[in-house]
């Protein structure tokens, strides 16, 4: 049987969880997961805009880990589940900072901020990042909240935003755009 797409059980500003719990679409629970989403959108845009087999098949790896996150992020952590969801382990996280440091090393050193822009391509990874940015702020809200998160949420997203931020240099690099130094107003 196929599922319909729409069902008309959110139309009154509520969502299920995974469980069935009810709650409000504006959740700080529903916030999260909704910001890790719009992070997954926006890497499969800039993979699509690379158009880089490697960073093309390392994101494909990354959207599934972020898939992997909102599914715990969606479960009412107070009902017992009856289902096994995915985990992501240290390894996943060490295979972020691995990245990171194979770019940066390639990459000059950071004597300032750099300004977002220069190239389209270099933007979309600047503006992943600040999406990513988000679903980390969105998560860290939720456990101020008193809400438990598994382990590997927060460091992962933290990891991936900097890895973003890496990309668009690595991206300016290879298209030979000069990055925008910030340049404070005395």
């Amino acid at each position: 049987m196929a599922f319909r797409i729409y069902t008309k059980t959110g139309d009154s500003g509520q969502t299920s969880l995974i469980g069935g719990t009810r709650v409000s679409k504006g959740s700080l629970r529903i916030s999260a997961y909704g910001a890790v989403d719009t992070t997954n959108a926006y890497i499969g845009w800039v993979a699509d805009l690379l158009k880089s087999e490697e960073v093309v098949s390392f994101f494909m790896n990354v959207q599934n880990h972020l898939f992997t996150i909102g599914s715990h992020l969606s479960v009412d952590p107070k009902k017992e589940l009856k289902m096994t969801l995915p985990e992501l382990h240290q390894e996943d996280i060490l295979a972020l900072e691995e990245k990171i440091d194979e770019f940066d090393v390639q990459l000059p050193p950071l004597r300032s901020f750099i300004l977002p822009g220069g190239h389209e391509k270099v933007s979309a990874c600047r503006i992943a990042r600040c999406h990513c940015r988000d679903a980390e702020r969105a998560c860290v809200e939720l456990a101020d909240a008193g809400e438990e998160l598994p382990d590997f949420v927060l460091p992962y997203l933290n990891r991936l935003s900097d890895l973003l931020f890496v990309l668009a240099r690595m991206t300016a690099r290879e298209l030979r755009v000069d990055e925008m130094q910030w340049q404070p107003e005395k």
